[in-house]
């Protein structure tokens, strides 16, 4: 199936935010953590970067699994990490997440950072360059990468069937939105010719489920 990007917009209307702040993303988000965690053999106590936090669910998770983690989340849509500051709020993990509004390449984070993560932002970008830039600007050498993100399914009959499957009972909103994001997703094949581009042939693409691919390993020799 050939890609379809999507229009180059900001979830940055307050409706559209919602929708997707209140959806239930907690069996992917769970899937994170856990990749995360083979990443990391014990406790991870250093700087993590979330790029597209959204409303900050994987953040928080992070949090509260790593006690002694620090934390800087960012988004490029006010609304959406207006959402996000409310959850950090409620979680009581104010002092540990940081938020940034920034668009991609991200060029005013002064931090290096232990990891770099991202999840379910890669297919937005019409320019993936964008985001294998900031990471590679962000690592301190050794640094973890974790990127997770959807997979473009083989056909368009195969992307109305994980609509069905896994958003039927989802908002208009959502639905529409989460059958865009699969025809504008990237296979496994475009990601590693991606890294390829951007110098960064030791992370491994890997498909993690029926619908994702992740994106992980460590940036050995980083500058």
């Amino acid at each position: 199936m050939k890609r379809i990007p999507e229009a180059e917009e900001l979830m940055d209307e307050q409706g559209q935010a919602l929708a997707y702040a209140e959806a239930d993303f907690s069996a992917s988000n769970a899937l994170f953590i856990e990749l995360f965690e083979a990443l990391h053999s014990g406790e991870f106590d250093g700087m993590a970067l979330d790029l597209g936090c959204g409303p900050a669910d994987i953040p928080i998770r992070l949090a509260h699994r790593y006690p002694h983690a620090q934390i800087d989340a960012l988004d490029g849509a006010q609304a959406m990490l207006n959402l996000a500051r409310a959850a950090i709020n409620n979680s009581g993990m104010g002092q540990r997440i940081h938020l940034h509004c920034q668009y991609l390449p991200a060029t005013r984070l002064e931090q290096q950072y232990d990891a770099l993560l991202s999840n379910s932002l890669l297919h937005h970008l019409n320019n993936p360059q964008d985001l294998w830039e900031t990471i590679c600007g962000c690592a301190r050498p050794g640094a973890s990468v974790l990127v997770m993100d959807l997979l473009r399914p083989h056909s368009p009959r195969q992307a109305d069937k994980l609509v069905v499957e896994y958003a039927s009972d989802a908002p208009e909103v959502l639905r529409r939105d989460f059958k865009a994001s699969l025809h504008a997703a990237y296979t496994l094949e475009e990601v590693r010719e991606q890294l390829a581009a951007a110098s960064l042939p030791g992370l491994e693409v890997t498909q993690v489920s029926d619908r994702h691919l992740a994106i992980h390993g460590r940036l050995g020799g980083m500058p």
